[in-house]
């Protein structure tokens, strides 16, 4: 399984989304890093992904995007190829 990172805050509705969605798809493991808590992860967060929305999601060296990205790549059946590898 391909290691996960989501960039968060603590009352975000897409980023509850997108962890519902990640471990329906058998994900066990997310590494979620709290922007709204520190700013210097914040910073990284968009310097990594050149957005300052969350959530922002990697899976491995790959970034997803947000909430509504990720659920793109599952409707056209390349999120669960991208989560085993």
């Amino acid at each position: 399984m391909a290691k996960i990172v989501m960039y968060c805050t603590a009352v975000c509705p897409y980023c509850v989304n997108a962890e519902r969605l990640l471990l329906r798809r058998g994900v066990t493991e997310i590494e979620k890093i709290r922007v709204d808590l520190d700013s210097q992860q914040r910073l990284i967060m968009e310097q990594r992904s050149r957005r300052r929305t969350v959530p922002q999601i990697f899976i491995g060296d790959r970034h997803i995007g947000g909430f509504d990205d990720m659920v793109e790549l599952d409707q056209a059946g390349e999120l669960a190829p991208l989560l085993n590898t």
